[in-house]
């Protein structure tokens, strides 16, 4: 692993501060909203754009790369990234911040885009594996120690907002500086959705309302924070142990997965996720239940969102898999776009805790739809047919499903090589 950081450090180092700047800026706003008076409503539209920028860019950054190159294409995206976040105090207007979220997640899955298309051209087949694991630990660690240095600033002054704008200009001189040549990007041909949904049902219900869980997760946290009466200390910990879970959990889920049947995994998930949410909706108010509750939907929900990718794999033919995971993210994308729209809504309704009831509606309802889906269809794949398991975050670009994808079909290919090796070695026992 040492080897691995040493060979692609300038990537590591500059999602680091990436992350923390995109970890800063989300949460920062939902503080901010507060301070300037928007109504939990138009705080939900703020933040539902973010990941309506993100889905475009999802399908039209890799032709930008084509067409001017990936140095241009990160130069020009970091630099508004940066700019944006300095207009963000300067310009406190419902409509602008919507409109500044859009580019935000416009630019920021593009950079995402760029940045791992680098990576995958700078690893080969015997550590692509260990690079993403890498590579996954440096996003969830940028966006914990975003939630802490929140803690430095006043919310309602500039400084904070200075802060992820520096970092996200000083990120891209590792990169731009020390990357050697500049990858050939080829974008994968996409799978129709309705194809996609006549493969595997689960997986497309599964990621639309999933979609909706991590924008409630990641875009309403800090919103629903204030309206629940927590300090910024607290919230920053809410959000905090969220990504802390999903990156212990995402390897021992990801063991199971590979062992049981992945139907019975994802109702037991699904059904964990629920009932960690529904408890701090009926016992509203009260802080240590609801870091419990951050804890185990966070644990949750992101292994579960590779877990449904790899349901979907087991019944695809491999040169179709890299599109299905492209077409599941879109899928996952229109449910957040509708997420922060919903949970604004219904906290206007309800109260705060209306916060912690949608996520529950939504894991529970998965629960319930993959036992229905039991009844529908018989199990078609034994444990030892089971396509493996790729720990995939929610902030997954087509690039990082693509390149996971391969690693883990590799490793398939390997497996069943040494498998074939052995039984030829093995002597025939005399008839």
């Amino acid at each position: 692993m040492i080897q691995v950081f040493f060979g692609s450090w300038a990537l590591f180092i500059g999602m680091f501060m990436l992350m923390i700047g995109n970890g800063l800026q989300g949460t920062l706003l939902g503080l901010r909203g507060d301070v300037e008076g928007f109504s939990t409503l138009e705080m939900s539209i703020v933040m539902s754009a973010y990941f309506a920028g993100f889905l475009f860019a999802s399908r039209q950054v890799p032709n930008l790369l084509r067409r001017v190159g990936h140095v241009r294409v990160f130069a020009a995206l970091g630099s508004t990234i940066s700019a944006v976040l300095i207009l963000y105090p300067a310009v406190t207007e419902v409509w602008l911040w919507t409109l500044g979220r859009v580019i935000i997640g416009y630019c920021f899955c593009g950079v995402y885009i760029t940045a791992e298309s680098w990576l995958n051209d700078a690893s080969d087949n015997e550590n692509r594996g260990k690079t993403l694991s890498l590579y996954m630990i440096f996003q969830m660690a940028g966006i914990v120690v975003a939630q802490y240095v929140l803690l430095l600033g006043d919310v309602s002054g500039f400084i904070l907002f200075i802060i992820p704008s520096v970092l996200v200009s000083l990120s891209f001189a590792p990169i731009l500086l020390s990357v050697g040549k500049v990858p050939v990007f080829e974008a994968t041909k996409p799978m129709s959705i309705p194809t996609l949904i006549k493969a595997s049902p689960l997986a497309c219900v599964g990621m639309f309302l999933l979609g909706g869980v991590f924008a409630a997760q990641f875009g309403m946290a800090a919103v629903y924070g204030t309206r629940a009466g927590l300090t910024v200390a607290q919230i920053s910990l809410l959000v905090s142990v969220t990504y802390v879970a999903a990156l212990f959990l995402q390897y021992p889920i990801g063991w199971l997965s590979d062992r049981m049947d992945r139907r019975l995994l994802i109702m037991a998930v699904a059904a964990l996720a629920g009932l960690g949410a529904l408890m701090s909706f009926v016992l509203a108010g009260q802080v240590t239940l609801i870091m419990i509750s951050a804890a185990i939907v966070g644990g949750t929900s992101n292994p579960l969102y590779a877990l449904l990718i790899a349901y979907a794999n087991d019944y695809l033919a491999r040169e179709d898999m890299t599109a299905a995971s492209g077409g599941l993210l879109f899928i996952n994308g229109i449910g957040a776009i509708a997420g922060p729209i919903v949970v604004g809504f219904t906290m206007d309704w309800i109260g705060a805790e209306a916060y912690w009831g949608f996520i529950a509606m939504l894991m529970l309802g998965l629960a319930l739809y993959g036992a229905w889906r039991m009844t529908q269809r018989s199990t078609e794949t034994s444990v030892e047919e089971l396509v493996p398991y790729a720990p995939l975050t929610a902030r997954a670009t087509p690039v990082f499903a693509e390149v996971a994808q391969e690693v883990y079909i590799e490793a398939e290919e390997e497996i069943a090589e040494e498998i074939a090796s052995d039984d030829e070695t093995v002597p025939k026992t005399p008839q």
